[in-house]
C-alpha cells in the first residue's frame, strides 16, 4: 500500500473489476482505467502582506458543481473582502474552514472532487487545517492526506468591480439580492460593514438589491435602502439614529481582526526605521477660496491637498523615495498619493496614482470612488499598497496638529491639521486674519533629510497658497 500513498491520482475503479485477480495478466484485453482527481483548494494570497484570511461566506455549499472560473469563496485579507474563484471543474465536496474562522495561507479550506461520485470519498479525506473564529482558536491537526494531488486547485480573486453609472450619473442596480450561486435564496451575500449597517437599521438584507461582485450587498446598499424606505418598514430602530459606536462590554479581551493584525505588524515594523518630524504653518485663504469654486463640481479638499502634494514632490524627488534593505534607495518613478481612511474596524490607505499627471477634477472622482470601495472593503491590493507618500488628514474632526505614524517601504508620510482663522502680522507691520494650517512631516533619515523636508514645505506652501496651478 506505500505506494498507494504517494500516488497522484485515486483510483475510483472498483478492486471487483480488476481482473488481473483472476486471471493471467498475458490473457488480458488492454482495458482503460479513469482515474480522478480530489483537490485541496488552499487559502489564497491577496497580497503581498496576507498572512492568514478569514472566511467571510461560502459562495457554493458541499454538493454544488463548480465550473472553471466561478466564484467559490468570499475571503477577507488584511484589508478587503474578495471573492476567490477556481481554476478547475467539479464539486465542491467538504468545508474544511467555515464561515467565521480563518485560516494561514497555503492551508486547505475545502476539497474540490472531479466527479459527483468522489464526494463522498473527498468527505472520508484525513486532511490538514488550523482555524482559528474570532471569539477562540481552533486547531485541527490529522494526518496529511494520502490520496490527495500535489497539484492543488488553484484559486484566484476576482476583481471587484467599479460602481456602474447610467447615462444620468446615477448607479445602476445589477443583479439581485439573492447571489446567483445560492440556491433558492437560502444565502444573501453581503459585505461586513453592509451587515453591520443593516444591523443597526434594522433592515432584511434579503429584501436588497447588491451592486457588488456577482450582486453582492454593499454598504451603500444599505445606506440608500434605510434612507428611502418608510419608518414601519425599517423598524423600531429607524425612529432614532443609529448609535455613534458598537456597544462594548467593558472587562472583555478582543482579538484583533485581520485588518487589525495587518495595522499591529506594519506598526511594529515602522518602529526599526529612525525617523524625524518637521512642522510647517502654511496660510489656505487662497486655497479656501478655491475650493468654495471647484466644490459643486464635485472636487473633494482631499484632492486638492493631493494635487498639491504631488506638484511639490515632482520638485522633490527624493521625499518621494524610499528605502527597504538599509543599504540603498529608490527614486519611485511615479508619484502615488496614498490617503489615510478611518473604515469600521481598521485603517487604509487608497493610492491616487500618478496623482502630479491627472487633472484635479478627475483625481476627485477617482477619490470617491476608492473611498467607496475601501467602505465596502472591495479595493484591490495595487489599490492600496502601491503608494510612495502618504496624507494622513484630521482636520475634519477639528485636530490642529499631530504627527503621523511612517508606514513601511515609503520615505514620508504627512499629517495635515485643520485650517483655522488666525492673527498673523503683515509684512508692512500691521495685524490681519488668515486662515492657517500646521502640517508636520514624518520621514525616513536614513534616506531623507531635515534640509529636504523643509525645502519640500517651502514649495507647498507657496503651491497652497498660490493655487492657480492645482487647475491646470
Amino acid at each position: 500500500m506505500s505506494h498507494l500513498l504517494q500516488s497522484t491520482f485515486i483510483p475510483t475503479t472498483p478492486t471487483t473489476l480488476d481482473r488481473s485477480l483472476i486471471f493471467p495478466r498475458t490473457h488480458l484485453r488492454k482495458t482503460h482505467v479513469v482515474e480522478s482527481k480530489i483537490r485541496e483548494i488552499f487559502m489564497p494570497a491577496l497580497s503581498s502582506t496576507m498572512t492568514e484570511g478569514k472566511i467571510i461566506s461560502w459562495v457554493k455549499t458541499e454538493g454544488d458543481k463548480l465550473a472553471k472560473g466561478e466564484s467559490v469563496v468570499v475571503v477577507e485579507s488584511d484589508k478587503a473582502d474578495m471573492d476567490v474563484e477556481s481554476f478547475y471543474d467539479g464539486y465542491l465536496a467538504t468545508i474544511i474552514v467555515p464561515e467565521g474562522n480563518s485560516a494561514p495561507v497555503g492551508s486547505p479550506i475545502a476539497l474540490l472532487a472531479e466527479s459527483e461520485d468522489e464526494i463522498s470519498l473527498a468527505k472520508s479525506t484525513p486532511t490538514t487545517a488550523t482555524t482559528s473564529s474570532s471569539s477562540q482558536e481552533m486547531t485541527g491537526t490529522q494526518a496529511a492526506a494520502a490520496n490527495v494531488t500535489e497539484e492543488a486547485a488553484s484559486v484566484t480573486p476576482v476583481a471587484a468591480a467599479a460602481a456602474v453609472l447610467s447615462s444620468s450619473g446615477g448607479p445602476v442596480k445589477m443583479g439581485s439580492s439573492i447571489h446567483p450561486a445560492s440556491e433558492g435564496g437560502k444565502r444573501v451575500v453581503a459585505s461586513p460593514y453592509a451587515k453591520k449597517l443593516a444591523k443597526e437599521f434594522g433592515l432584511d438584507l434579503r429584501g436588497l438589491v447588491g451592486s457588488g461582485p456577482n450582486g453582492r450587498i454593499v454598504a451603500k446598499d444599505v445606506e440608500a435602502a434605510a434612507s428611502s424606505a418608510p419608518v414601519a418598514a425599517v423598524g423600531a430602530t429607524a425612529a432614532k439614529p443609529p448609535p455613534a459606536a458598537p456597544g462594548v462590554e467593558l472587562g472583555t479581551t478582543v482579538p484583533f481582526t485581520t485588518m487589525q493584525n495587518a495595522v499591529s505588524r506594519n506598526m511594529v515594523e515602522s518602529l526599526a526605521v529612525p525617523t524625524f518630524r518637521v512642522g510647517y504653518t502654511i496660510t489656505t485663504n487662497a486655497l479656501d477660496a478655491l475650493y468654495k469654486k471647484v466644490k459643486s463640481k464635485g472636487v473633494t479638499m482631499t484632492a486638492l491637498l493631493a494635487k498639491a502634494t504631488a506638484l511639490a514632490l515632482v520638485k522633490h524627488p527624493v521625499v518621494n523615495s524610499s528605502c527597504r534593505d538599509g543599504k540603498s534607495f529608490t527614486y519611485n518613478s511615479s508619484i502615488n498619493i496614498a490617503v489615510a481612511v478611518a473604515i469600521d474596524g481598521g485603517l487604509i490607505t487608497p493610492v491616487l496614482q500618478d496623482a502630479d499627471k491627472v487633472d484635479l477634477y478627475s483625481l476627485s472622482r477617482k477619490w470617491k470612488e476608492l473611498v467607496d470601495k475601501a467602505r465596502a472593503k472591495q479595493l484591490q491590493p495595487h489599490e492600496y499598497t502601491t503608494g510612495t507618500f502618504t496624507l494622513s488628514n484630521l482636520g475634519m474632526f477639528g485636530v490642529d496638529r499631530f504627527d503621523a505614524i511612517l508606514p513601511p517601504g515609503t520615505g514620508a508620510i504627512m499629517a495635515v491639521g485643520a485650517s483655522q482663522p488666525a492673527l498673523v502680522g503683515t509684512k508692512d507691520g500691521r495685524i490681519g486674519m488668515k486662515n492657517q494650517m500646521q502640517v508636520n512631516v514624518t520621514a525616513d533619515h536614513r534616506v531623507i533629510y531635515g534640509a529636504d523636508l523643509a525645502s519640500f514645505l517651502q514649495t507647498l506652501a507657496q503651491i497652497i497658497e498660490d493655487p492657480k496651478d492645482l487647475t491646470l
